[in-house]
């Protein structure tokens, strides 16, 4: 038997169901699966996603014997209604709509009332007795046919109806006339074929196909590879065509079209959700705005449908068992359902829905773990901006770090915190962000910044902060000395208001309205199903107590990575850091050292309080040198001011030693230079100092009640010899420190493999270490030999490497090769570099790989050897999944990413038992 490329539905019964989404897309497959159901869905047929791929593979061309497959199926559509596809008399029009297996934005929109031409308008007219109705949907086919298959901008059909009702003095709720209604098609017309090249398409046949051809297309645009990139959808599953016939909810005051919920997708209330509007079809271009009505008035004008819609969408809720999006249509009085898919929630909705499901037993506890999403609990952490709100978005950038801001406009961090104290709400603005901005982003809403990637400093340190973050955008031209920005025209100066998405990556005009979403029992019972599967314990990085503190709340079993670099960069202790960097030899170290002394002791008895119980690993000072070093270009122009205004010989001398001494620590490459293990190996007491000062810490917190469990890393670690080295060091410190307090603690020592040697020989340096961490951000950098702080400037490239124009060295090219800049096709398009952003999710076959290596190497000299990660992809879903893969024993992500990793932990649990 031939394969069957084509598949209709009609009278209660399809040739295909809901579980057939691969081949007939999921708007084709729910169309068929309601039509088995017994519901009034209009008839029609779903061109399979394998002609898809046939069309994409003979570049636009369909073999003779699938469309003698569509003729037939448009006959059988034709003989069952009794009509003919644009017949001049009794026309038969119909739908033409887009389906992938995945819902995907960016792909074709719906066309409406194929079939229409200047004969069959008037037959349509006749038979229905309502010439207005006839050109209002004829004048509808043209402007959404030309838009989505000829792509002429929508706008400009909108301005001749906004150019004829002006001339017409008409209102925005008033309907043209029948007269003004022809006068528009007209108008419609000479805009195609101005646009197009040549006259509006009369040959109905001629119309479907262009139609259709146009989905197939739609699937290969730069907008629907992007969402599918973002959403790790597959590019080769195609899309299906759905051809259905149309009804109409335009006839008359009986007649109207909705959209509409079975819960409530912003919060997750079981309400009926949904708007609708009477006498209206499609996007309403001919009528005019109008404002829809809540789905609930139905219940006054049309009781008898409203209770048969919302007999039929419960129905489909507990078929489906999921919340259900429904697109429906009233002709004369009767219902028509059009569409129903799983609706699209928000995190909060999604969580209160999943929980209800499992309450009213509609779904188990593994399907509701399964159905969200981790990255969505995101948004139940962060304010958000208010979803009603209404946003003017000036600039894109990248989404760093989540949640929304809102605040005055300040260019430097002293600035951040002067106006804080002062009250003031404050959005920190930089091109970039350094260590020196610490506190002003501390203190900040959020941060925006002109360059800099997805782990960039700025990146980094507001997802750890838990504040809102947009780097990278690069349509701002930033003046920090004049303290003002320019973007799309306009320059915002400091005090000014800006709002930013860091959910999204966008900027946004003015101040606009935040929402916090609000956390309750739904969110811990949800959370204790997670922990109740997960095999994968979940730390945070956290450095101070506050942090600590929010990663308990958010159920964190530890602290995974503190990082004692930061602990300097206040604004008391970075002049003494300073001093003791720069300081010659090991006497005038250690007297700087003896002040850092008890603040460390402070940092880490705070830290242990906070964690009391649960395990706290101490990553051992690890900064490259000249974060802590004055600015070499500062000092010199220092240096000149005070030569030209006469300053004295000895602060003159003074200046010219600090000087001379920085250039002396100046290091080309500070990410491999004096940094990590390097920096406790040549300088050792620095190493001695923290180590008592954390021995100390955890021997008086024993002393006070509290359960301590010390876990000191050694960073940057690429010798078995250098662990060696820096564990004697650390053991004979502890000993040490032990000793003279008259108090014994257990502690382990471990390292941070973050170096391909170290993963590589990761079965020697077991022998010493007691636990792994990979520091995956270090160990991508230094795999692939892309500077973090730097890649951001090329990835993007290497992500959309496919859109170069060879002609133009653009990134202008569709899927066909041809550029929007050159206007014609030039060559085929390439492949992209990168998929993927690797400093977000795990590289597998080069990062990951490494990580196998270590935990199978360490492994096999410890067999007890615990190894968790703690960069970046500890709080990203699919490289949790993969240490779940290969043995680890926890994740360590930001504070507001323990709920994120728990889940993710979970669902890693039971995607692996489904395989």
């Amino acid at each position: 038997m031939d394969k069957q490329y084509i598949f209709f539905f009609a009278d209660g019964k399809a040739e295909g169901n809901a579980r057939m989404k691969s081949r007939l897309g999921g708007k084709g497959a729910n169309l068929a699966e309601m039509t088995n159901l017994g519901l009034p869905v209009p008839p029609g047929f779903t061109i399979s996603t394998d002609v898809c791929g046939i069309f994409n593979e003979n570049q636009g061309e369909i073999p003779t014997s699938i469309e003698a497959e569509i003729d037939r199926n448009l006959a059988r559509l034709e003989s069952l209604l009794g009509r003919k596809l644009g017949d001049a008399n009794d026309p038969l029009l119909i739908s033409v709509r887009s389906g992938a297996k995945f819902s995907m934005p960016g792909m074709m929109d719906t066309v409406l009332n194929l079939g229409l031409n200047d004969k069959s308008v008037e037959g349509l007219a006749r038979k229905t007795n309502n010439e207005r109705f006839a050109y209002e949907s004829y004048c509808l086919f043209i402007s959404m046919f030309a838009n989505v298959v000829l792509a002429i901008p929508k706008e400009k059909f909108d301005d001749l109806i906004d150019g004829l009702r002006k001339k017409e003095k008409l209102g925005r709720q008033e309907l043209l006339s029948q007269a003004q209604l022809k006068l528009l098609l007209q108008k419609y017309k000479a805009l195609v074929k101005k646009k197009a090249g040549k006259d509006f398409p009369q040959e109905p046949r001629t119309q479907l196909n262009l139609a259709r051809d146009a989905v197939f297309r739609s699937f290969y645009n730069q907008r629907a590879i992007f969402y599918r990139r973002q959403n790790n959808i597959p590019d080769d599953l195609g899309t299906a065509v759905n051809v259905q016939a149309m009804v109409f909810g335009n006839t008359g005051l009986t007649s109207a079209t909705g959209v509409g919920f079975t819960r409530n997708p912003a919060t997750g209330e079981k309400e009926f959700y949904g708007e609708y509007l009477v006498n209206a079809q499609g996007e309403e271009v001919v009528a005019g705005i109008r404002t829809p009505h809540p789905i609930s008035m139905l219940s006054r004008k049309m009781p008898l449908i409203y209770e048969q819609l919302k007999e039929i969408t419960n129905r489909l809720e507990k078929h489906y068992r999921d919340i259900q999006d429904f697109e429906f249509t009233i002709e004369d009085g009767k219902l028509y359902m059009l569409q129903t898919r799983v609706g699209k929630r928000t995190g909060q909705a999604a969580l209160k829905i999943a929980v209800d499901m499992v309450k009213e037993k509609l779904i188990t506890k593994t399907e509701a773990l399964l159905r969200l999403e981790a990255s969505q609990l995101e948004q139940l952490l962060h304010p958000i901006i208010d979803p009603e709100a209404r946003v003017e978005v000036i600039a894109k950038g990248l989404p760093a770090s989540p949640g929304a801001a809102v605040g005055q406009l300040v260019f430097n961090a002293d600035q951040a915190v002067d106006w804080a104290q002062d009250g003031k709400k404050v959005l920190l603005v930089r091109k970039e962000t350094n260590p020196d901005d610490i506190h002003g982003m501390d203190i900040a809403q959020g941060t925006l910044t002109a360059r800099g990637g997805m782990t960039s400093h700025a990146a980094v340190v507001a997802r750890h902060m838990g504040k809102p973050c947009v780097a990278g955008c690069d349509a701002l031209e930033i003046d920090e000395a004049g303290k003002k920005l320019s973007v799309a025209g306009k320059t915002f100066n400091e005090g000014d208001f800006l709002s930013i998405n860091g959910s999204t990556g966008e900027v946004i005009l003015g101040s606009v309205p935040l929402k916090t979403p609000e956390l309750g029992s739904d969110f811990v019972t949800f959370l204790s199903w997670a922990d109740e599967v997960r095999r994968l314990k979940v730390r945070a990085n956290a450095d101070i107590p506050r942090d600590a503190a929010v990663a308990r709340q958010y159920g964190a079993e530890g602290i995974g990575l503190c990082r004692t670099e930061h602990m300097f960069f206040a604004e008391d202790r970075l002049p003494i850091m300073q001093k003791l960097i720069l300081a010659k030899g090991v006497k005038e170290r250690e007297k700087y050292l003896a002040k850092l002394l008890p603040l460390q002791k402070n940092d880490f008895l705070s830290l242990f309080k906070v964690m009391n119980g649960y395990p706290v690993t101490i990553r051992l000072l690890d900064p490259p040198l000249h974060e802590f070093l004055p600015n070499r270009e500062e000092l010199v122009v220092q240096l000149v001011k005070m030569e030209a205004k006469g300053a004295s010989p000895r602060s003159l001398a003074a200046k010219r030693r600090l000087l001379a001494r920085v250039d002396e620590l100046h290091e080309f490459n500070p990410m491999l230079g004096m940094r990590g293990c390097r920096l406790g190996i040549t300088m050792p007491e620095i190493t001695r100092m923290q180590v008592q000062a954390i021995i100390e810490a955890a021997c008086q917190a024993e002393k006070s009640g509290l359960v301590v469990k010390p876990e000191i890393m050694i960073p940057l670690v690429g010798m078995a010899a250098e662990m060696r080295s820096q564990k004697e060091l650390v053991v004979d410190s502890a000993e040490e420190t032990m000793k003279q307090v008259g108090a014994r603690i257990n502690f382990s020592v471990g390292t941070m493999i973050e170096l391909p040697r170290a993963a590589l020989t990761a079965d020697e340096i077991a022998v010493e270490a007691e636990f792994f961490s990979f520091g995956t951000n270090d160990l991508t950098q230094t795999t692939y030999g892309f500077s973090r702080d730097d890649a951001g400037r090329f990835i993007h490239i290497y992500m959309n490497y496919s859109k170069l124009c060879p002609k133009c060295s653009t990134y202008a090219l569709d899927r066909e090769g041809f550029c929007s800049r050159c206007k014609r096709v030039t060559s085929k398009p390439k492949t992209d570099i990168l998929t993927f952003e690797p400093f977000t999710t795990l590289d597998l076959s080069g990062v990951g790989e490494l990580i196998k290596i270590g935990v199978a190497k360490g492994r096999s000299t410890r067999k007890d050897l615990k190894i968790g990660i703690c960069g970046e992809h500890g709080g990203d879903p699919a490289s949790i999944e993969y240490c779940h893969q290969v043995g680890l024993n926890y994740v360590s992500c930001s504070p507001y990413r323990v709920p994120v990793a728990r889940l993710a932990a979970a669902q890693a649990v039971l995607r692996s038992e489904q395989q």
